[in-house]
């Protein structure tokens, strides 16, 4: 609480004043981000922020549902394919930010290709976490490479989630198609059905499985494995050799907003260097998307991975995702384990 508090004082300016309203967020961030964005932002200009914590597949299908009656007014955070998703089925609608020049070409790109529906707010790499100490004792090697993750030895100890409701695992499938082409990227899923013990709903719960000893090991990003380690667990990453990809977490104002004037306030906040700060704070490590933001220590150095050149505009189709989601349902999850 102490480090919020800092946080809140150092953002709060000298003689704000507060402004009546109120702001519906779907937040797709970890929860103390959420809640630290929520704090700061209400307290710095009186707005009533209601946050709602989802999946980003979760958050793309409320707003699907909630089309002709839209309940939320801003999307913030969660992996750019379903923002670009929304954009395309017009879900979300056009907003430029004055900052767009002063953000990475990468967040630019996700601004331009999304007709300006959504934004980069930051970058994240996929990886491998896992729990030395499950390792060692389960006589487990560290795994360095998608091959790896299909060996027998790890059968029933790795955890993904979902590529239906979390964005994670969409990039997962994504990513691995690829790299691998379909047809070999579904014969692997296949066999890493066999060693995953369960697929849980949000992209965040493996890794913090793995953290308190109930896996040995995640497929996540990166970002989530330092926030953990500085919570006393035992977390470590590695990036797969073979290559791997990147989110573009986004942010998107939801269209029909019923307090947009409130949303467009957050989304320039949350473009800020100093709003953009708090990802760290609240022990989040993605590269933030303005230039002039201090990247944190913990950051993973992106120009230390082999990248793929990941498709943003094909795997953020909806007829794409659909397509690949509804394959990995039928092809992998009805395989027996």
């Amino acid at each position: 609480m102490a480090r919020w508090a800092l946080a809140i004082s150092l953002f709060i300016p000298a003689g704000a004043q507060p402004q009546e309203g109120q702001l519906n967020v779907i937040c797709c961030v970890q929860a103390e981000w959420c809640s630290m964005a929520q704090t700061v932002f209400s307290r710095t200009t009186g707005v009533n922020v209601r946050i709602v914590h989802k999946g980003s597949g979760e958050a793309l299908a409320q707003l699907v549902s909630e089309r002709s009656n839209p309940k939320a007014d801003l999307w913030f955070g969660g992996t750019g394919d379903p923002h670009l998703e929304a954009a395309e089925q017009g879900l979300t609608q056009e907003y430029r930010s004055p900052q767009l020049p002063q953000l990475h070409g990468w967040a630019q790109a996700q601004a331009a290709q999304s007709g300006y529906r959504t934004v980069g707010i930051y970058s994240g790499l996929l990886g491998f976490a896992y729990n030395p100490e499950v390792l060692a004792r389960r006589k487990l090697p560290v795994p360095h490479a998608w091959a790896d993750l299909v060996r027998p030895h790890y059968r029933g100890h790795i955890q993904v989630a979902s590529p239906a409701s979390s964005g994670t695992a969409y990039t997962m499938v994504a990513t691995l198609v690829q790299l691998m082409g379909e047809e070999r990227a579904f014969a692997y899923l296949k066999a890493l059905h066999r060693n995953v013990a369960v697929y849980p709903r949000t992209g965040v719960a493996p890794i913090k499985a793995v953290a308190r000893g109930e896996a040995a090991v995640s497929i996540s990003f990166l970002h989530d494995g330092p926030g953990e380690k500085l919570n006393g667990f035992p977390v470590e990453t590695t990036v797969p050799i073979e290559g791997t990809g990147a989110e573009i977490g986004s942010m998107s104002i939801v269209k029909g907003a019923r307090n947009l004037a409130n949303a467009k306030r957050f989304y320039e906040w949350a473009l800020s260097p100093q709003a953009q700060q708090f990802a760290a704070a609240a022990k989040q490590f993605q590269l933030p998307s303005h230039r002039a933001t201090p990247v944190d220590p913990l950051v993973p150095d992106f120009r230390k991975v082999k990248l793929i050149p990941y498709d943003y505009a094909r795997y953020g189709s909806a007829a794409e995702r659909a397509r690949l989601i509804a394959r990995w349902e039928k092809d992998v999850m009805q395989q027996a384990r």
